[in-house]
């Protein structure tokens, strides 16, 4: 990212105040959450903090990360500082701590070198969450950068060696956003 893309998302969030709205967290983050081995979090594209709020709520300390300050500042006046920390910054460079966390969700972003940053932030034992679009025909949105949606199957490949895979599906996207999408979703569990 850059500050070009701070920008956009910055102004998507001020002029789409909708995004801004309380949500319940994803699914599979209500599923597995429970079966972090301890409370260190990490939160990645957090957005305006749905899973964050969530997770803190259910005791965790969460590193909560995300480039737009718009976002941030709505997730800063939901949470307690002692429990979440918000971090903004660029995703395309942000190198969490290796083995940190006991829990790592990723939803609604696909930076594919992200991913394998998280597999190296994640403790042995430690649960990996992450639901993001792929592509497919059925999709409403025309404009979809396929270089940002799943392929078939895709999230399997990336967790293949080294991760028991909990759970992994493929389904149609939460009735709340704009456009109707498929998604993949996958929890894994590090070796």
């Amino acid at each position: 990212m850059s500050l070009k893309d701070k920008e956009k998302w910055d102004k998507k969030y001020s002029e789409m105040s909708s995004l801004l709205a309380q949500r319940p967290p994803s699914k599979h983050v209500e599923m597995f959450w429970k079966l972090a081995p301890g409370i260190s979090a990490l939160d990645l594209a957090c957005g305006s903090g749905r899973h964050t709020c969530f997770l803190a709520e259910k005791g965790f300390h969460v590193d909560a990360v995300d480039i737009s300050a718009v976002a941030l500042d709505t997730l800063r006046s939901r949470v307690n500082p002692e429990s979440v920390n918000v971090i903004e910054a660029d995703l395309d460079t942000f190198i969490p701590e290796p083995e940190s966390y006991d829990l790592i969700v990723k939803t609604n972003f696909l930076d594919r070198a992200l991913i394998e940053r998280a597999i190296t932030a994640l403790k042995p034992g430690g649960i990996l969450i992450v639901e993001t679009y792929m592509a497919d025909p059925a999709n409403e949105k025309p404009d979809s950068n396929p270089d940002f949606l799943l392929q078939k199957g895709e999230l399997l490949d990336l967790f293949s060696e080294g991760f028991d895979v909990l759970e992994y599906k493929e389904f149609r996207n939460e009735p709340h956003e704009k456009y109707r999408m498929r998604k993949q979703a996958i929890a894994v569990r590090k070796s």
